[in-house]
């Protein structure tokens, strides 16, 4: 039953996320992403700080300077930059199939990075996945777009912030690291307005789009936290993919996008090898723990 519901809520989230990219994109027809950046923070970080003194926990202690928030805050910079930049210039569907990557590079990280055992099938996977990966950019191609180097930008930087995640003491919650992630993203956020010169007034209709898009961020992420938190992470995670069928639908519907045959092979090929190391390591994990009941 749990299992259950941690994917309604997983699929949930992804929903969230995905209609969070909609207004993104829809608020960048009348802004830059700097001020978009900056604008998102204005409405996320207080709903965040109240979260978190909830929890009985501010974002302005101590653990700010610890060195796994500041190298997270750095990542995270790097990483929503990337994404809210790719899904704004380039089609929201191939933004979106180039960062459901970032699972595999995560597992690559771990093994590289954090000493984790990955054995030659999920290695297999992974390289599997950069294929899917290169054949959506087409780097070299007549196909080639320059500004998808975004999204690999994105899953680079999210990855890492997932890294230094795993890294920080129990103490700290996720509310104040969401906090904190907003927050440093809102700076550089404006820090990029101010150089461009495009801070404008934005319209009722631009911030009622900004507005649904930090809400829909909020959202998500407690559904994605609420969802790891309830079942088998193994049995869940496979579903943050939905929110490529979600892009799909909106990116279709909304902005009229037709991705080709490759944006296609190489989405199919991201999932499926993600979905293999999901299942992959449930069974490395069942496994084990027949061996110890024996």
């Amino acid at each position: 039953m749990d299992n259950i519901r941690g994917i309604s809520i997983m699929i949930a989230a992804m929903g969230f996320f995905a209609i969070e990219d909609m207004f993104i994109k829809q608020a960048a027809r009348a802004m830059s992403t700097g001020q978009i950046l900056a604008i998102l923070t204005l409405v996320a970080v207080p709903i965040f700080e109240i979260m978190a003194r909830y929890q009985g926990k501010t974002m302005f202690d101590s653990t700010i300077f610890h060195k796994g928030v500041l190298t997270r805050n750095f990542f995270e910079m790097l990483g929503t930059l990337g994404f809210v930049t790719a899904i704004t210039q380039t089609p929201l569907i191939s933004a979106t199939a180039i960062f459901q990557a970032t699972p595999l590079v995560v597992t690559l990280g771990a093994a590289l990075f954090l000493g984790e055992k990955v054995r030659w099938r999920r290695w297999v996977a992974i390289s599997v996945g950069f294929c899917g990966v290169m054949i959506i950019i087409r780097p070299g191609l007549e196909g080639f777009d320059p500004k998808s180097l975004w999204a690999v930008m994105a899953v680079i930087g999210l990855s890492g912030r997932d890294l230094a995640t795993r890294r920080l003491p129990v103490g700290i919650t996720n509310a104040q690291l969401a906090a904190w992630g907003f927050l440093v993203v809102g700076l550089l956020g404006a820090l990029m307005a101010s150089v461009q010169g495009a801070w404008i007034m934005p319209t009722n209709q631009t911030m009622v789009w900004l507005v649904g898009a930090s809400f829909c961020a909020i959202f998500g992420y407690w559904g994605i936290t609420a969802a790891m938190r309830l079942g088998e992470i193994s049995a869940i995670a496979p579903f943050r993919y939905v929110r490529l069928v979600f892009a799909l639908i909106i990116g279709i519907g909304v902005f009229s996008e037709r991705p080709d045959a490759a944006t296609y092979s190489g989405a199919a090929l991201i999932i499926s090898s993600g979905i293999y190391s999901f299942w992959r390591e449930r069974q490395v994990k069942a496994k084990a723990l027949a061996k110890l009941t024996k």
